[in-house]
């Protein structure tokens, strides 16, 4: 594909290391984008939400929490509601982009990975690529009625209120719902983002109104921040923070609120209109480059599918029903399968050395290699991790993690690819 900074794993590994036969099992498009991904680098909740809660020994405020939780919707009603939502372009529909895919589907097998970051020229469809994820995302179970999307299952993602119910062993209502993709705008307040707090509310009343923000309805979901080079600096910190820990903290005139804000963080930019920085870049498990298509064939093809697309969105929808719902499949199928997968010990010591030959600071480029390599297997079935996986994955993973050399012009991810063949070979 014309545009792509490195050949890919596949094509410089013919012999060394073999494809796996169940690849041929994959979609089109999985086989497509795996193949060519290395081109470039209880207390039931009552109309308030969170219940009630005193503060001892120091005041007697009582906490309650706006709801803007997921409501049990009837299926016809789902229907009708999605229907009527503005037409997103199909993820199957993408034509090339393969590197961004790749990175994309991994994050949604494995949120753990930690997110993506997104570079290139403008006009590539890095914003469109993330929107029409929305379609593929699977679903999840959450507690009814909860404004932070809490699991039922796990501690550590339970809001407050949820877990005081599981420790009195009440029994809590559960519904599954698609994971959410909040959008974060560039122009948004803090208060829009981490959540507000009721002052006169608390004052006159003496309840302490919390009104949970964006933060709060991307728990065990994805954030989306397009143009994230621009972001506001008081903005990037609050995601920073929230990032590091997993939980949002509101503290206003005394009073704190803490919630679980634990999201999938995907950014999009373009480097020529300023750089990320430095911490919150480190913050992205990944990172994919995006070119310009040059051949003259795929821009046409981009050009007449898109034409397509806005004459008639449902219709030019209806033609990726097939591979869209055969990539979902395949996406459920490898989450269920992902804690299966195993690395050989070799093999993460491997990937080890060559993090600490690139000197790649801490310990974040060794652990989310591991994880992108086995999420990668178990998009194709395997339940182990051989080296061309590792060789797919490991420049997103490290590129953005090496420290700049201004006068270096060889490109970062190639850079991770040469000391990967060093090492491996």
């Amino acid at each position: 594909m014309a545009g792509l900074l490195v050949p890919s794993s596949s094509a410089l590994l013919p012999s060394r290391f073999p494809s796996s036969s169940s690849s041929s099992k994959l979609s089109p498009l999985v086989s497509s984008i795996s193949s060519t991904s290395g081109q470039i680098y209880g207390r039931k909740f009552n109309g308030g939400g969170i219940g009630n809660l005193i503060k001892k020994g120091r005041s007697q405020f009582h906490f309650s929490v706006k709801n803007v939780a997921t409501e049990i919707i009837p299926a016809e009603a789902k229907k009708r509601a999605k229907e009527s939502q503005r037409p997103v372009y199909p993820f199957a529909a993408i034509v090339g982009q393969d590197e961004m895919k790749l990175c994309l589907l991994l994050n949604v097998i494995d949120p753990k990975i930690g997110g993506v970051m997104i570079m290139g020229d403008r006009g590539t469809g890095k914003s469109t690529t993330v929107r029409s994820l929305v379609d593929l995302l699977p679903e999840i179970k959450v507690v009814a009625g909860d404004p932070f999307n809490s699991d039922p299952e796990d501690p550590e993602s339970m809001g407050v209120e949820v877990r005081e119910s599981v420790l009195n062993g009440e029994e809590l209502e559960i519904v599954t719902t698609k994971i959410n993709m909040v959008d974060l705008p560039l122009g948004a307040t803090e208060d829009r983002v981490c959540g507000t707090i009721d002052i006169e509310k608390a004052l006159t009343e003496g309840v302490k109104a919390f009104e949970p923000g964006l933060l709060a309805k991307a728990n065990r979901g994805i954030l989306y921040v397009d143009e994230v080079n621009l972001l506001d600096d008081h903005l990037v910190d609050v995601l920073l923070d929230s990032a590091a820990s997993g939980w949002n903290t509101v503290e206003r005139e005394g009073i704190s609120i803490s919630h679980p804000a634990r999201f999938i963080l995907i950014g999009s930019g373009n480097p020529e209109e300023g750089e990320l920085r430095p911490q919150l870049l480190d913050r992205f498990g990944m990172h994919a480059q995006v070119g310009t298509v040059r051949d003259a064939e795929l821009r046409v093809k981009i050009v007449e599918e898109r034409a397509r697309f806005d004459q008639n969105p449902k219709e030019f929808r209806t033609t990726y029903n097939v591979d869209q719902d055969k990539l979902q499949e395949q996406i459920t199928a490898a989450r269920k399968i992902l804690s299966s997968v195993k690395v050989d010990r070799d093999l993460c010591v491997k990937i080890s050395k060559v993090c600490a030959e690139l000197n790649v600071d801490g310990l974040r480029g060794d652990i989310v290699t591991n994880r992108a390599a086995r999420a990668l297997a178990a998009l194709k079935g395997r339940d182990q991790v051989t080296p061309e996986d590792i060789a797919t994955v490991i420049p997103n993973c490290l590129r953005h993690r090496l420290r700049k050399d201004p006068l270096e012009s060889i490109d970062s991810g190639l850079l991770v690819i040469e000391k990967f063949y060093e090492v491996f070979g």
